[in-house]
């Protein structure tokens, strides 16, 4: 009988060491986790490899010298806009003459004093100017956010003119409409799109306007200037297209890089 229990108590340790079945299938799933883990970490990695590259782009542009715009700067971009459905006749009729450019920025400048040096005798036009619907001066940047600083930035030089935001964050274009409606306004800033739109609506006539400004040097966050964001630049060139080049070629309508 001694033997018996003895016998039966080895079967019972016995069964107890292989009765672990379960671990054994917990390990053929742990592949399947490994693989899971792989693929994240590689995702991950490819990540961080773009934000490297993004960087490295920005690295490159803030350590190259700031290069002031120049007239055949949008000479060049624009015959890169327009080569693919105008022929060559009618690229060589866009280009503009010297005569219809202002001196440019040369990166010293703050806007009032860019503005005082291409428009010395701004008093005497803004007291001349008594049509409404329409801006002496418009000046075209990237952003709603942006054409705010430029306009807090012009104060030495508009004095008593009053200027008009033309962008569309918070504001409707039939307020603009109206507005222009109203009263007389010497200076327009703002976005090429909503501008845009306004002379479309007929809120905005251009044909009393003596200067266009862009706002060409200044860099955003990613150091990108208004020129080199696709959608902006394609809506500068559609609103060229509405008057703006014929009354350059006509040398009533100035334009300046700042």
């Amino acid at each position: 009988d001694a033997s018996d229990g003895e016998g039966g108590g080895n079967t019972e340790m016995m069964q107890q060491k292989t009765a672990p079945v379960p671990a054994l299938s917990k390990k053929t799933k742990q592949p399947k986790e490994c693989f899971l883990t792989q693929s994240k970490e590689t995702k991950e990695d490819v990540i961080k490899t773009r934000k490297r590259r993004k960087k490295k782009i920005t690295d490159i542009l803030a350590k190259s010298e700031p290069k002031p715009g120049t007239p055949e700067d949008l000479q060049k971009l624009m015959k890169g806009y327009y080569s693919s459905n105008r022929s060559v006749i009618e690229l060589e009729e866009l280009n503009l003459p010297d005569s219809c450019f202002l001196k440019a920025n040369d990166l010293t400048h703050s806007l009032s004093s860019y503005l005082k040096e291409i428009c010395p005798k701004w008093v005497k036009l803004q007291r001349n100017h008594t049509e409404k619907k329409s801006v002496l001066m418009l000046i075209i940047c990237s952003s709603a956010i942006r054409a705010l600083e430029l306009i807090r930035s012009m104060t030495a030089f508009k004095g008593d003119s009053k200027v008009m935001k033309l962008f569309a964050k918070h504001i409707k274009v039939q307020e603009q409409v109206k507005l222009l409606e109203k009263r007389v306004v010497h200076l327009g800033v703002g976005t090429p799109g909503r501008i845009k739109e306004l002379v479309k609506q007929g809120g905005l006539n251009l044909n009393p306007l003596k200067f266009l400004v862009f706002d060409w040097n200044w860099r955003d966050q990613k150091l990108r200037r208004m020129m080199d964001i696709p959608e902006i630049r394609k809506e500068v060139f559609e609103l060229l297209e509405m008057g703006v080049l014929s009354l350059c070629k006509s040398e009533s309508l100035k334009l300046g890089l700042f």
